[in-house]
C-alpha cells in the first residue's frame, strides 16, 4: 500500500469514527454532566438549550420547558445580524422572573465555542438594551446608569470584529423599536458571561436587587476543545468535539427526547448492540402537539384576537402533527366545514405548491400558510376581511412590510416560528404578484417545472394533506 493509498485509508477510518453514534452518545453524556454541574451552581437560574444541537445536553427533568434559537450564521463574520425572525423576545419574561438565564449550546472542532454563544448573543444582550432606551418611555428606566455596551468573549472575538458589529446596534435596535413587537418591562440591563469546560472559577452574582447591575446570560459551551475534535477515552469510546451538532448525520434518527428518555439503557448497550436498539427506538415516532411540544401556547398577540380565531377556524389541537404517506385523518376532521384536504408533493418541492398549514416541523411551511392567511384575509386591526372586501379594497395595496408585521405576529404567539427564506419567498411571490403569474395553467400544475418525460408524471409521489 503507499503512502497516499494509506493517508486516505486513514482518513476513511476518522470520519466514520467521528460518525459512530456509541461515540456520539458517549460523548453527549460526558459534556452533559458538565452542563449540570453549571446548573447546580446556579440553581435559581433556568436552563434553557439553544435549538438544535443544546437540546442534547440538556436534561428535560432540569430543563425549562422554554427553548431558544440563537444562529450561529446570525455571527457569523460579516453577516451579523438581529434577525426580527428570530427576535427570542419570549425568554425576557423569564431572565426577568429569575435575574438571569442558563443557555446551553456547543460546537464541533476548531473553535472553543459557537458563534451562536459569542456573537449572536452579544449582539441580542446589547440591542435589546439599547431598544429598551428607545422605548424608555414605558419601562421607568434610568438611561444614564443603564448599560448598552457590546461584550465579547476575549480571545474569541477579535477587537476589529467587536467594533464593527458594535457600528450597527444603533441601526438593529431602531428596528425592534419601530416593530410590532413589545418589550417587556426589564429592570435591569443584560449582559452576557461565557463558561466553558476550560473554566475554572465560576462567577459569583449578588443575589438582591439592592446590589444586583445586570441580568446575566450565561452561554455555557458543553463541549471540551479537543485537538483535531477528537479524544480518546481509557471508558473504551472516542470523545467527539459537538457531538450534539449536525445530528442527521450520525443519530439514525434519534432524537434528543428519546435519548434522555432512554439515557441510560442506550449508555449501558455496547456497541455491537446500539445500532439495534437505537432503531427500535426510533420505529415508533413521537407524537407532538402542533404549536408547541412541551410548552404552554402563548396567547395570540392584539390586534388578532381569539375570538376571531374561534369563529372561524379550527382549533389547532385537532390538527395532526405529522403528515406522512400514512396519515389518516379522523373522521370529526374530515368532515369540519373548515377543513379542506388537498394534494402535495413532499419536502421542498412541496414548498412550491405551498398549500401546508400543517407541516411535520410545525415551524416551516405551516407558518407560511399562515402568514399568507393573515396577510391576505386580515386587516392591520386583526378584523377579517371577507374576499369581497379583499378584492375591491386591499387589493393592490399589500407590501413587504404588511407581510413582515403578520410575521411578528405569529412570532410572538408562537416563538419557535422559524419559516425558511424559501417559504418567505413564496409568501411574497403569492401575495405580490400579479394575478395573470399565479394563475398560469403551467405554474399551478408544476411548480417546480414540468416533468421531462411521461414517467416522472406518473411516478410523482402526491401524498395527503390538510389546509385550514
Amino acid at each position: 500500500m503507499g503512502h497516499k493509498d494509506g493517508t486516505s485509508l486513514a482518513f476513511s477510518e476518522l470520519r466514520k469514527e467521528s460518525q459512530d453514534i456509541y461515540n456520539r452518545i458517549h460523548s453527549i453524556a460526558e459534556d452533559a454532566a458538565f452542563v449540570d454541574q453549571v446548573y447546580r451552581s446556579y440553581p435559581r437560574l433556568p436552563l434553557i438549550p439553544n435549538m438544535r444541537c443544546g437540546a442534547w445536553y440538556t436534561d428535560p427533568n432540569t430543563a425549562s420547558n422554554e427553548h431558544a434559537y440563537y444562529k450561529s450564521t446570525d455571527g457569523h463574520t460579516g453577516n451579523w445580524s438581529f434577525n426580527l425572525r428570530r427576535p427570542n423576545l419570549h425568554v425576557l419574561p423569564l431572565i426577568c422572573a429569575h435575574a438571569g438565564l442558563l443557555l446551553v449550546d456547543s460546537t464541533r472542532a476548531g473553535k472553543r465555542m459557537p458563534d451562536a454563544l459569542s456573537k449572536t448573543v452579544p449582539i441580542w444582550c446589547a440591542v435589546i438594551n439599547r431598544a429598551v432606551l428607545k422605548t424608555a418611555q414605558n419601562m421607568n428606566v434610568d438611561a444614564d446608569a443603564w448599560n448598552t455596551k457590546l461584550y465579547t468573549p476575549p480571545g474569541v472575538v477579535s477587537a476589529q470584529e467587536h467594533d464593527q458589529m458594535e457600528q450597527k446596534l444603533d441601526g438593529w435596535a431602531d428596528d425592534l423599536a419601530a416593530s410590532f413587537y413589545v418589550l417587556p418591562k426589564v429592570q435591569y440591563p443584560l449582559r452576557p458571561i461565557w463558561i466553558t469546560p476550560s473554566t475554572t472559577i465560576f462567577p459569583k452574582f449578588p443575589d438582591t436587587d439592592a446590589e444586583r447591575r445586570f441580568y446575566p446570560i450565561i452561554c455555557i459551551s458543553a463541549s471540551k476543545q479537543v485537538l483535531d475534535g477528537m479524544e480518546r477515552r481509557i471508558t473504551g469510546f472516542a470523545y467527539i468535539q459537538g457531538s450534539g451538532d449536525d445530528h442527521e448525520l450520525w443519530s439514525m434518527g434519534l432524537t434528543p427526547t428519546q435519548f434522555w428518555k432512554h439515557k441510560q439503557t442506550l449508555l449501558d448497550a455496547n456497541r455491537n448492540e446500539l445500532p439495534t436498539l437505537v432503531q427500535a427506538l426510533t420505529s415508533y415516532p413521537e407524537i407532538h402537539n402542533l404549536c408547541a411540544p412541551t410548552r404552554t401556547r402563548h396567547s395570540i398577540p392584539h390586534p388578532f384576537t381569539t375570538s376571531t380565531v374561534n369563529s372561524q377556524y379550527a382549533p389547532l389541537t385537532d390538527i395532526p402533527s405529522s403528515l406522512d404517506d400514512e396519515f389518516a385523518a379522523p373522521p370529526a376532521l374530515k368532515d369540519h366545514p373548515r377543513v379542506l384536504y388537498i394534494q402535495t408533493p413532499q419536502g421542498k418541492k412541496g414548498q412550491h405548491h405551498f398549500l401546508h398549514s400543517s407541516c411535520e416541523t410545525r415551524t416551516d411551511t405551516s407558518i407560511g400558510v399562515a402568514l399568507a392567511t393573515l396577510t391576505k384575509f386580515f386587516d392591520d386591526a386583526g378584523e377579517f376581511c371577507d374576499e369581497y372586501e379583499y378584492e375591491y379594497e386591499r387589493e393592490g395595496t399589500l407590501s413587504k412590510d404588511d407581510i413582515k408585521t403578520r410575521l411578528h405576529w405569529i412570532i410572538t404567539s408562537c416563538p419557535q416560528a422559524n419559516p425558511s427564506r424559501t417559504t418567505l419567498k413564496r409568501v411574497n411571490e403569492f401575495l405580490l404578484s400579479p394575478p395573470e403569474f399565479l394563475l398560469s395553467p403551467q405554474k399551478l400544475l408544476y411548480p417546480s417545472g414540468a416533468p421531462t418525460s411521461p414517467h416522472e408524471r406518473k411516478t410523482t409521489s402526491i401524498p395527503e394533506t390538510v389546509l385550514v
